[in-house]
């Protein structure tokens, strides 16, 4: 029998959080990096905290993301039970929604849990 139940499994995906911002880019062809080193959230299933860094990676279109809007959705996850595959691709893809760029990668770094330490990567590329 398995201990993880479809609530595990889905925990975070649809929960509400704050809306992120953008602003109108001036300059086509480049690339932005973003480092958000203080994720946290909710393991679903034991309840204890996972710690972990952010990388965002895009290519902007006619919009960049706001920094300060960004800190706040992400500081959001601090009480929220998501697991971390479902968080990486969570922000990716609200990510995409607000500014809709050419194209846009979300790496998350993990704090080690068991001795065992955790990397996600989603991807996104404009069709």
């Amino acid at each position: 029998m398995r201990r993880y139940t479809k609530e595990h499994a889905k925990a975070g995906i649809s929960a509400p959080l704050p809306s992120i911002e953008c602003w109108e880019n001036q300059y086509p062809g480049y690339d932005i990096e973003i480092i958000l080193p203080e994720y946290t959230a909710i393991c679903p299933k034991t309840g204890l905290p996972d710690f972990g860094t952010i990388y965002v990676s895009y290519v902007p279109d006619k919009w960049c993301l706001e920094l300060k809007s960004l800190k706040e959705y992400i500081n959001a996850y601090r009480n929220l039970g998501i697991f971390y595959e479902n968080a990486v691709n969570r922000i990716l893809n609200d990510l995409v929604d607000a500014c809709k760029p050419v194209s846009m990668t979300v790496r998350g770094e993990f704090t080690p849990r068991g001795g065992i330490q955790s990397r996600i990567e989603a991807r996104y590329v404009r069709p």
